[in-house]
């Protein structure tokens, strides 16, 4: 078995973590709010129409921010249809998923439901098809406590007090071509700063996210950032990154080195805002709002995009979309995610996993049926009850293969946290042959691969400086594991907990802890 070493070390500290990067997403889009977290007629459904085995397992994760209402969705959205009595609701076309949107949840039902799973509300604006005044008028609804029309008719709707939101989102992807009311940089970065100067101006407080690509592949990545910060940098506090990952034609091998992807898609933007700074001759630093990520198999082998299946004259209430089916492979490299945001708590003080229910989440829905959770929902409800206190460096020397795209990335890759009570430790095995079997679509699981190498590590870590540090011995409180020999095995309406954790093979002997790291593992280990 290969060995690898490592080293934990508190004075190899990055940053306090954010408790804000362990935020999620929720759209109106697909299944996510309709049949998803909100179902009236289920049996678990509450007084408000909410499924409560959604809010048990949404807590369970442990999702501190979220983002809402979108995604595409905003860019054409109007926010004042989702107040007022339910039943003078009007429906509307939504253009960026080719739907039907009823707004029969709205501004205050979504509260309602952020109250009941303890998360906090992040507020996107639409600046596709509306503009300043839309955005400060639904600033004024939120966070304004004296009487104005506005506030006057979010006491009729039912809430007196604020609902005081803190972070804003300056709109979405304004970057894409695909996005409704796209523009190009220039013209959307005076757009986010006149909105951001005036947004200020009610509510000095909030803390305003300025649209960055919507990925590292695109063509304007990098002049986008520059000339829209050149606009927003006084006015702004973060800039958006959003980056999707998927394997494709089943090279797992490739696949494995996303993580590497995104830690230079993050040094990339902040060294473009630093440079900004400098050339302001200012010492302030923009952070990273991290607001949409995940494993997506957007891009099928058939060579079509998952999210367009409905167009012409059809638009459904709530269609099937994006319910990709996440397999152990998908979790792993979903949990080598995690490590880089973590890596980068620096600068990243703000991530929003994209999204929670049925599209492309970690929570999967039947309609009058069960809720389960899929593989990536494990590597996100531990890392996020496990992380507190400042994120470690943890130097890492093992094995390495070649990507095709990124060059040498180390087989294991690995971050530690510690707080008053202890240290967490997440270490990644990227290592694998890569299976021979036929490509899979829209994350299917596709069976056994039967080609996964003896890619197994052995990873020593040395507790020398910690045990120094401490002044007293450390022990072993919990170890978990995902990891399956099928790297394709999910978990389906048909069989809910066929992938899982288990308790990962680690000891600790005198200054020195061993643990077992199997091919294409992610484990997480807490030390006290």
């Amino acid at each position: 078995m290969p060995d690898a070493t490592a080293r934990l070390d508190p004075h190899h500290d990055i940053a306090d973590i954010d408790r804000r990067l362990f935020g999620g997403f929720v759209e109106h889009l697909g299944r996510h709010i309709y049949d998803g977290i909100f179902e009236p007629g289920h049996p678990a459904a509450d007084d408000e129409g909410f499924r409560t085995d959604v809010v048990e397992l949404v807590k369970e994760l442990g999702v501190s921010t979220i983002r809402y209402p979108g995604g595409n969705f905003v860019s054409g959205y109007r926010w004042e249809d989702g107040i007022g009595p339910k039943d003078e609701r009007p429906r509307r076309l939504d253009l960026a998923w080719h739907s039907t949107e009823t707004n029969e949840v709205g501004l205050h039902e979504f509260q309602a439901w952020l109250d009941r799973v303890g998360s906090d509300l992040m507020l996107a604006v639409n600046l596709g098809t509306r503009g300043t005044q839309e955005a400060l008028d639904l600033l004024e609804y939120a966070n304004v406590d004296t009487p104005t029309q506005w506030t006057d008719q979010r006491a009729a709707n039912g809430r007196e007090r604020p609902f005081g939101v803190k972070m804003w989102c300056l709109g979405n992807e304004m970057d894409g071509p695909w996005q409704v009311g796209h523009r190009n940089a220039d013209d959307y970065g005076k757009l986010a700063m006149r909105t951001a100067k005036a947004m200020r101006m009610i509510d000095p407080d909030v803390e305003l996210v300025v649209c960055g690509s919507s990925g590292r592949g695109m063509p304007t990545f990098g002049s986008w950032e520059r000339q829209v910060l050149e606009h927003t940098f006084d006015d702004v506090d973060y800039i958006s990154c959003h980056s999707y990952y998927q394997e494709h034609d089943g090279n797992a091998q490739e696949f494995l080195a996303s993580g590497v992807d995104m830690a230079r898609f993050i040094e990339s933007v902040v060294a473009i805002a630093d440079t900004v700074a400098a050339t302001k001759k200012s010492d302030k630093r923009i952070m990273i709002s991290f607001d949409e990520w995940n494993v997506w198999y957007l891009h099928r082998e058939d060579g079509s995009e998952s999210g367009h299946e409905f167009k012409g004259g059809a638009w459904p209430v709530a269609p099937r979309l994006l319910e990709d089916k996440y397999n152990a492979l998908d979790a792993v490299v979903f949990g080598d995610l995690l490590i880089t945001l973590l890596q980068h708590a620096d600068r990243v003080r703000s991530a929003s996993l994209a999204q929670l229910v049925n599209v492309i989440a970690p929570i999967m829905t039947e309609p009058g049926g069960p809720a389960w959770r899929q593989t990536t929902f494990f590597p996100f409800s531990i890392t996020s009850r496990l992380a507190h206190g400042r994120a470690m460096r943890v130097p890492v020397s093992s094995g390495s293969f070649v990507s095709q795209k990124l060059g040498e990335v180390a087989n294991l890759n690995a971050v530690a946290t510690i707080d008053d009570d202890g240290v967490s430790l997440f270490v990644v095995n990227r290592s694998t042959t890569v299976p021979t079997a036929p490509p899979h679509g829209a994350g299917a699981p596709r069976g056994a691969s039967g080609g996964v190498g003896p890619a197994a590590t052995r990873l020593r870590v040395d507790l020398a400086p910690l045990v120094r540090e401490l002044g007293r011995d450390v022990a072993i409180v919990e170890t978990h594991l995902l990891h399956d020999d099928d790297l394709y095995a999910a978990n389906t309406l048909a069989d809910q907990t066929r992938v899982g954790v288990r308790a990962a093979e680690a000891l600790i002997d005198g200054d020195a802890l061993t643990v077992e790291l199997p091919a294409v593992s992610w484990a997480a280990i807490r030390l006290a």
